[in-house]
């Protein structure tokens, strides 16, 4: 059975840190490009980083690039995300995603046969 198993989320001040992480079983992690989208209610889903099957290459969306941190440990079949320097616009549910093969380009919810069923990240003073 495919688990994705988020936790790390919060309630944090504006300018917090939180690390999310992502565990992973049933499938062959270190083959699967992973992917961690956010949604706030009533709103879409965003993508805000995704990583290859690798590591090697990993792909920020503007609104996070240089605050947030994705990183994975396929040893461990983890994912994680660092946030820092959080903003109250950053309050949302959290997700990660896998899907087999690239990652680059691939934003729609029909792209990833997996996800988790998430941690709220709430930003608030």
């Amino acid at each position: 059975e495919v688990e994705l198993v988020e936790s790390g989320g919060g309630l944090v001040q504006p300018g917090g840190s939180l690390r999310l992480s992502c565990v992973a079983s049933g499938f062959a992690f270190n083959t699967y490009g992973m992917s961690w989208v956010r949604q706030v209610p009533g709103k879409g889903l965003e993508w805000v980083a995704q990583m290859s099957s690798t590591g090697r290459s990993t792909y920020y969306d503007d609104s996070v690039r240089g605050r947030f941190t994705m990183t994975r440990d396929n040893a461990k079949t983890t994912l994680y995300l660092q946030m820092n320097s959080l903003k109250p616009e950053d309050t949302a549910m959290y997700y990660c995603a896998a899907r087999p093969g690239p990652v680059y380009g691939a934003i729609s919810v029909g792209d990833y046969p997996y996800r988790g069923q998430g941690t709220q990240v709430t930003v608030s003073s």
